[in-house]
């Protein structure tokens, strides 16, 4: 009898099964009202999670599809930082902590305002085909960087909205719109324009170093900064990007900027067109590399990380900055100590 009446025992299985499958029923009943909402949310999300750490792109874009509370944009932002980022811990950080991003106006503005310089010049000019090679190209133009102007220095950085030709803004603008505006709308505008612009600096410092006599144009230092270190993380990070057509992709940029190169090396040993000054140098594209595999690394690998806890960026924006004193020092001193034979400063032409 005691055990008959032990509610902690059973004498009927059936009755006890039947029970707490009742009792199951009622609290899932009352759970499930409530939480229903949120459970289908947290579905999702992890599965979305789930979908960015293996890589899968099936389940990545059914989750960006079925994700609640976003928009179209914002959708594709996440989209471009499953495409963008190389390492799943960077993915996963993204996702958890993405909240909104504004649009990538840093490159569009610097892209609208390379494309109107050109055509300003193409029309002045009446060419757009290889304009450097115009006699009057570098006649009174205050962007390009000349080394005999070379104290003017707004020129070591206002030379990236100028450009040779059409077929040198065109490798320039579709690397740029291809590479850079993905990389700003996930890493920001911040991070982007500081690769950007130091390799735009570090372009034309490179050239007053070696090859002292030639002047600069073009933005190739700064998209080949961008370029170079979107390519060194993918490359580091093989295994783990998870991207379709990644080697498609690497493939094709590779060959833009081997066109590219390619053409500024012929164009800097073409015959001038107004001697003695050369044609454009295409050292500047050296030196955005350089910068786009030392500081274009740390930064665009270090996505979830704080950069001043990093001790290679430090080590790597140390060398920039004595890289940058050095040639400034050059260009005050090593001119006049060794003797360089400058040509004469371009004049304004009576035609323009």
């Amino acid at each position: 009898m005691g055990e008959l009446n032990d509610p902690g025992h059973s004498s009927s299985p059936a009755v006890l099964s039947g029970s707490q499958a009742d009792h199951i029923e009622v609290l899932e009943s009352v759970d499930a009202l409530p939480m229903a909402a949120e459970d289908m949310s947290n579905k999702r999300s992890n599965s979305f999670r789930r979908a960015i750490l293996q890589g899968n792109r099936r389940l990545c874009n059914k989750g960006l599809l079925e994700e609640s509370g976003l928009s179209v944009a914002q959708r594709l932002i996440r989209h471009m930082a499953y495409e963008t980022l190389p390492r799943e811990i960077d993915r996963k950080w993204f996702y958890d902590n993405y909240t909104g991003c504004p649009p990538p106006w840093f490159i569009i503005t610097v892209t609208i305002v390379e494309v109107a310089f050109f055509v300003y010049y193409g029309l002045v000019l009446d060419r757009f085909v290889l304009q450097a090679t115009h006699p009057g190209y570098l006649k009174s133009n205050p962007l390009v960087y000349h080394p005999q102007l070379r104290v003017q220095a707004w020129r070591y950085l206002s030379y990236m909205f100028m450009h040779a030709g059409i077929e040198h803004l065109g490798v320039n603008v579709a690397l740029q719109l291809l590479v850079g505006v993905p990389l700003e709308m996930v890493h920001g505008a911040l991070r982007i324009s500081f690769v950007y612009i130091a390799g735009i600096l570090a372009g034309s410092l490179a050239v007053s170093v070696a090859d002292m006599s030639a002047p600069v144009v073009g933005a190739s230092g700064g998209v080949y900064a961008l370029v170079s270190a979107h390519l060194a993380n993918i490359v580091m990070n093989w295994s783990g990007m998870k991207c379709q057509f990644k080697l498609l992709r690497t493939a094709f940029a590779l060959i833009c900027m081997s066109f590219e190169f390619g053409r500024a090396v012929w164009l800097r040993f073409y015959p001038s067109s107004y001697p003695p000054c050369p044609h454009p140098s295409f050292v500047a594209h050296l030196g955005g590399v350089l910068v786009g595999i030392t500081l274009g690394v740390v930064i665009l690998r270090n996505y979830e990380q704080r950069l001043q806890d990093q001790s290679l960026w430090w080590i790597f924006l140390a060398i920039y900055i004595f890289f940058v004193t050095f040639a400034i020092l050059w260009n005050i001193f090593a001119f006049s100590l060794l003797g360089v034979r400058l040509p004469t400063a371009p004049r304004k032409p009576p035609w323009i």
